[in-house]
């Protein structure tokens, strides 16, 4: 519905042609889609180095290399203040405002800083945490979401990602300037910055408006940013793997000399110890070949990457294109909030059932600091959790956990436990929690549970029943029992494999992805696009409340003119066309409305789940009036980019033309 100026602020869901007494458009051609291939020749810009921002629900980092020596990957240095038992090269994803609201720090600087603050003092400063799952989990995210600090209050979502982005801009350009011995600019380097598969795209385009926020792009310069996604960025890195890089968990095959019937536990110690080894240096050379295990594809294979991070599990299938080796997506990505967050949560629940919601709650928003030391605590025992683990796990309380108890309570720590009927948890001594390893393992269970069940329904799609590998990659799947059940329920299946620095994958991945973005050519669109439009009626097929007489020609409103469908295939820079005339041929400011939905089959823009995206408002006052055809052809072309979607609107007599970027968060 193409209707003149926004005036009245109707909704996307009434009729605006009727109610603004305004004509709109209608379709002038049978569509078609032009692959026009000078489209794809943007004007490269030349950046001297590719710098990729790992942007992690539970721990973030940062990688680069040099577009002169592009098989030397860097991973960003050492930071001060790692965890005990939690050795990586990624900081926490934490942020630390001061009380006026100003960024103070971020990563274990924040962490340790907020520690350390009196309780009391510790309660004023604004101390955040696994934000990033915001993103995933708020239906209608707009640019004034909001974010809960640990005391209670809210600050702009915007602001907080765009505070996490711009410390890390400034960490890998000190850390750049130092290396090369002289300054780099923010215009030598071209960004990439990773979200999931499954992120809906307003939250893509948030994380955007957050980087243009934090100065490392901006709208007028948009090809300095790259927004990847990880389970592509992780495939792309999958392929360049050499046998000594991974393991292999699947009965299927013997490698490295290691025949399955030794245990999944001694491939892993001797890749540990490779990793020890390797920590030293923070280079990685990727060479330039296809890696051994990719030379077993052929044209056409399939594989399955496993994304288990600490927020969210992203499966993506995708297929090889030679002789390029080109990847595209097949089945459009899945997965949900299945990450290791839950594991967390299942701790925080169980400590509910030993000590009391209500003492819980309180103890979080009075302690929030020891609440923090607590999560740790955790987190270290966490990662000692395996299958074939008989001695129990013990988790230190801090002090003022048992104090502040006491006083809520009138009672000890102690009693509460000898009172609760936990069987797996048990008072030791030495003043801790002693968890059995089934304890433990059942706090795993309900979201390893929750990736297998995702991963079988996956398997039960055709596009994906002949898959060859599965990568599994992300920090979560360095957890032993996340492999044993991967194992247990897939390894008849297919090849099981885990690259070595499992943690590290997405980041170089991103790395690689920023020094050839073509590598990637075919993706699935998330969303089905199209326009509102005027149809010719037709009694019969066309319901008589969308009729519209105008000028004695009778319309169908509100008609939905598909561009794309969800799930087809885009190859990257495809152009979709389509060409409208002006139902009024006198018409001079031409507005169209683009409409997206996650349904196939849309008929009208008024159907449940449609969404406006976007505007294009053609304005052709001013050209001279004379030369007007009869038929006035405006094209529509949307281009279907990374993770942005580009729509023009062109007035083929005057060549006057609009362009937008589809927006998900303003309307």
């Amino acid at each position: 519905e193409i209707s003149k100026e926004e005036t009245a602020p109707t909704s996307a869901y009434s009729s605006p042609a009727r109610s603004l007494g305004d004509t709109g458009i209608t379709p002038l051609s049978p569509s078609h889609i032009v692959n026009d291939a000078d489209t794809n020749v943007s004007e490269q810009q030349t950046f001297l180095v590719v710098v990729a921002i790992d942007f992690g629900t539970t721990s973030s980092g940062y990688a680069y290399s040099f577009t002169k020596e592009p098989e030397c990957i860097h991973v960003m240095r050492r930071w001060e203040g790692g965890d005990p038992g939690v050795s990586n090269q990624k900081t926490p994803t934490t942020i630390l405002l001061t009380p006026e609201r100003k960024f103070h720090s971020f990563g274990y600087a924040a962490r340790d800083f907020y520690h350390d603050l009196d309780p009391n003092e510790a309660k004023q400063w604004l101390y955040l945490e696994k934000f990033k799952m915001k993103l995933h989990t708020t239906g209608d995210l707009t640019m004034d979401t909001d974010l809960t600090a640990a005391n209670g209050k809210k600050v702009k979502a915007l602001e907080i990602f765009a505070y996490a982005l711009q410390y890390f801009k400034e960490q890998a350009l000190k850390e750049l300037s130092d290396q090369g011995g002289s300054e780099f600019e923010n215009s030598d380097v071209r960004w990439v910055i990773t979200v999931p598969a499954i992120w809906k795209q307003p939250a893509k385009q948030f994380m955007r408006q957050a980087a243009y926020q934090a100065g490392l792009a901006s709208p007028e310069n948009a090809e300095q940013l790259i927004i990847a996604l990880e389970p592509e960025a992780a495939s792309i890195y999958c392929r360049k793997l050499r046998l000594h890089q991974m393991i292999e968990l699947s009965s299927k095959a013997a490698v490295n000399g290691y025949s399955s019937g030794d245990t999944v536990g001694a491939g892993f110690a001797q890749a540990k110890e490779h990793i020890r080894r390797n920590r030293q240096s923070r280079t990685f050379l990727v060479e330039n070949v296809i890696g051994e295990i990719w030379s077993e594809l052929e044209e056409g294979d399939k594989y399955v990457v496993v994304d288990s991070g600490g927020g969210t599990v992203d499966l993506t299938v995708h297929q090889i294109r030679l002789p390029e080796g080109h990847l595209k997506e097949l089945y459009k990505a899945t997965g949900g909030p299945y990450g290791s967050l839950g594991v967390d949560y299942e701790f925080e629940k169980l400590l509910c059932k030993i000590f009391g919601e209500d003492f819980i709650e309180q103890f979080k928003i009075k302690r929030p600091a020891a609440w923090v030391d607590l999560m740790i605590a955790f987190e270290s025992r966490k990662r000692a959790a395996a299958p074939d683990r008989t001695n129990p796990l013990n988790i230190t309380l801090p002090f003022s956990f048992i104090d502040y108890y006491k006083k809520f309570r009138g009672h000890s720590v102690e009693h509460a436990l000898r009172k609760s009927n936990v069987d797996f948890v048990k008072w030791s001594s030495q003043g801790m929690l002693r968890m059995s390893p089934d304890a433990m393992n059942a706090l795993f269970k309900p979201t390893i549970d929750s990736i297998i069940e995702h991963l079988r329904d996956l398997f039960q799609k055709p596009e994906v029943s002949t898959v060859k590998f599965l990568f599994l990659v992300g920090g979560f799947a360095e957890a032993p029992l996340l492999q044993q059940a991967v194992q247990a329920a897939f390894g008849d299946k297919c090849r099981i494999i885990i690259p070595q620095d499992v943690g590290l994958t997405i980041l170089k991945g991103a790395v690689l992805f920023g020094l050839d973005p073509a590598v990637i050519k075919v993706r699935r669109s998330p969303l089905t696009y199209g326009v509102g439009v005027l149809n010719r009626y037709v009694e019969g097929k066309h319901p008589p409340e969308k009729l519209l007489v105008k000028d004695g020609t009778r319309w169908c409103t509100d008609v939905f003119d598909k561009f794309i469908s969800a799930d087809q295939s885009v190859a990257l820079g495809e152009l979709v066309k389509r060409s409208y005339t002006p139902a009024k041929p006198s018409q001079l400011v031409i507005v169209i409305n683009i409409y997206s939905s996650e349904c196939d089959d849309v008929s009208f823009i008024t159907d449940p789940g449609v969404k406006k995206c976007g505007t294009l408002r053609l304005d052709l006052t001013g050209t001279s009036g004379t030369a007007v055809p009869a038929r006035r052809e405006i094209q529509t072309l949307m281009q279907f980019g990374d993770t942005e979607i580009k729509a023009t609107a062109v007035d083929i007599a005057t060549a006057k033309s609009v362009k937008v970027g589809i927006d998900f968060l303003n309307y």
